[in-house]
């Protein structure tokens, strides 16, 4: 039985793209360059900084300004990281039936710690999670299950009563690897890969309270 959900952040439980497309276009500015549009920047928010100097830059990390720019990127982000973001819509009113239901639920991310636990506080749900593992949390970032194990570890489950809810292919194949059953939030950003139908998922989630249907009642 399902015991605890645990979800991705960027693209699943949260609408970060505003305040990361914000973290370019200072950037742009200060260079003298005309914003981005959002819709620019959206689909690739769950790639981080790599992903956004690229929509923004067009530049990746073999460029010689690009570690710079990464760290420039991401000072600005952390001084913004809850400007605009917000909840995906329904999702508040899944976490409210979670916890009605008594199922745990946290966040595992690729988001380091620093911007992660600023984020989730300004969102009002710091101290609601179970568990909150970032992407320097462990050694590993995903689709390499450890943050997924971790997780598990500090909610005291083992991976089979747990499920996780991710809008990219690499938090399937986390999912996956650590033994859990795997849900796409086919609302979130899902990048530029193959249609998220064609994931190794076992449900695809339209709008964040359709998890429910597959939770026991």
């Amino acid at each position: 039985m399902i015991k605890a959900v645990l979800f991705d952040l960027d693209g699943t439980l949260a609408d970060t793209a505003p305040d990361l497309g914000y973290a370019v276009n200072c950037m742009r500015k200060a260079r003298g360059l005309d914003a981005v549009p959002l819709e620019k920047t959206r689909p690739v928010t769950s790639m981080g900084a790599r992903g956004l100097l690229g929509a923004g830059f067009g530049i990746g990390p073999d460029h010689a300004d690009y570690e710079a720019m990464r760290v420039e990127f991401l000072d600005i982000y952390e001084r913004n990281v809850c400007r605009e973001t917000t909840l995906f819509p329904g999702m508040a009113e899944l976490l409210v039936e979670l916890e009605k239901r008594a199922i745990l639920w946290g966040i595992v991310t690729n988001k380091a710690e620093r911007f992660t636990h600023p984020l989730l506080e300004g969102l009002g749900l710091h101290k609601r999670a179970a568990c909150i593992v970032g992407g320097d949390t462990t050694p590993h970032l995903k689709p390499h299950p450890a943050s997924l194990l971790l997780a598990s570890e500090r909610i005291a489950l083992p991976p089979n009563q747990c499920i996780y809810v991710g809008d990219d292919e690499r938090d399937m194949l986390a999912g996956r690897a650590a033994g859990m059953q795997v849900v796409v939030a086919v609302y979130g950003y899902l990048g530029h890969g193959k249609s998220p139908k064609e994931w190794d998922a076992d449900f695809w989630a339209d709008d964040p309270r359709d998890v429910l249907d597959f939770l026991p009642r």
